[in-house]
């Protein structure tokens, strides 16, 4: 298959080219007009497939259900908003209840599914900090250890890609250094570490931070705190929502120019109540939440933020016309940004030879036209 554009995304810019797909993967990049295109998409922009390495579900489904039906409708239908690649999210819970959860995901992934295609696991809890929790809920808030952490690892064979912790509950960095031995991106979040301690953190293998400003000690011009330390450290990657209700346009705007193209990840922290009517009231984590109107869930207890319901292409959009990003920047922190951090760079995040044909065709006001899903296409207008 041959598709073209006047606008297609590579190497940092937009170039008028084609792409000729086979089998899953971009087998030739061509000039434009090389050829029959079987789809002419004309000025219309293709973009890289986007990632979300941190949502918690969508469409009435939760990843702590653990229900396989709920998962597969949702890699069915979240390439709508251009998500080709994903990390569906747990929140603390149970020994038990977790466990089913990883290990729901892991048989989904081994029995097959269609759309978007899950690539692990994000482990968010149990090891939180009490302060700093959000809508995780305390009680089963616990002390990580190597043991308790193997047992979810096995549940999910292996599955758990990247994980949510605060750090400095962890003594003398013993699953931190695990994890990173392992494969396992550490994230901090939900945190109340120094300044100092998360750079010691990342002296020991932590390389994210978990929706930076939310969750975590701010900053302050005497004590920095964790999002002075996401600032500070350029090389570490920190997770973003982009919904402009979690942070202000001007926040998204610092943080963005501070960190540069390379290092910012949007995510969108969606809840199960993406994709349903705003108004209801649902469960997460065991916490009532309500959906505002500006589409922000809120814990009907306290009215604390508790997640989103944030498309990422609308987050793009926000980034771009909102805060005033460069568009590279916006487009780098949902493509290859993310593949980056968990390590699946080598075929996802970019267009180009070799990589996965994971592609998004965006109309002029951000919807999306189309999207391909490793070479198959699955949304058209």
């Amino acid at each position: 298959m041959l598709i073209q554009s006047k606008k297609v995304w590579i190497a940092d810019q937009f170039t008028a080219a084609a792409i000729e797909i086979k089998d899953g993967k971009i087998t030739n990049i061509l000039p434009h007009g090389t050829g029959t295109a079987d789809v002419d998409y004309g000025d219309l922009r293709i973009v890289p497939g986007f990632l979300d390495i941190h949502c918690h579900g969508a469409y009435g489904f939760d990843t702590n259900d653990a229900k396989e039906e709920g998962l597969r409708n949702w890699t069915k239908h979240i390439s709508g908003e251009g998500v080709t690649a994903f990390l569906p999210t747990t929140i603390t819970q149970s020994e038990e209840v977790l466990t089913k959860a990883v290990a729901n995901v892991a048989k989904v992934m081994e029995d097959g599914y269609e759309g978007s295609e899950i690539l692990g696991i994000h482990f968010e809890g149990p090891y939180l900090d009490m302060v700093y929790k959000g809508a995780q809920p305390e009680q089963f808030i616990v002390k990580p250890t190597i043991e308790q952490f193997k047992r979810y690892q096995d549940a999910a064979k292996g599955h758990i890609r990247y994980i949510t912790m605060a750090t400095e509950t962890d003594e003398d960095f013993a699953l931190t250094h695990y994890l990173t031995e392992n494969g396992v991106t550490v994230s901090i979040g939900h945190s109340a570490a120094t300044f100092d301690q998360a750079v010691m953190a990342y002296a020991h293998g932590a390389r994210s931070m978990t929706h930076v400003y939310n969750g975590m000690t701010p900053f302050n011009h005497r004590a920095n705190g964790l999002v002075g330390a996401a600032y500070r450290i350029r090389t570490m990657y920190g997770e973003i929502i982009c919904d402009g209700n979690h942070s202000t346009t001007a926040a998204l705007n610092n943080y963005f120019m501070s960190k540069g193209p390379d290092f910012a990840i949007m995510i969108s922290d969606a809840l199960m109540a993406k994709g349903l009517p705003i108004g209801n009231k649902y469960i997460f984590g065991g916490n009532e939440i309500l959906i505002y109107p500006d589409g922000s869930a809120h814990l009907t207890s306290t009215g604390t933020l508790a997640g989103s319901t944030l498309k990422l292409n609308d987050g793009l959009r926000i980034l771009v016309e909102e805060a005033l990003v460069p568009f590279n920047y916006a487009i780098n922190s949902c493509t290859i940004n993310p593949a980056r951090c968990i390590g699946v760079d080598d075929r996802k995040g970019r267009i180009g030879v070799g990589m996965d044909a994971d592609l998004v065709v965006l109309e002029k006001d951000y919807e999306v036209h189309q999207t391909y899903c490793m070479g198959k296409a699955q949304l058209a207008k």
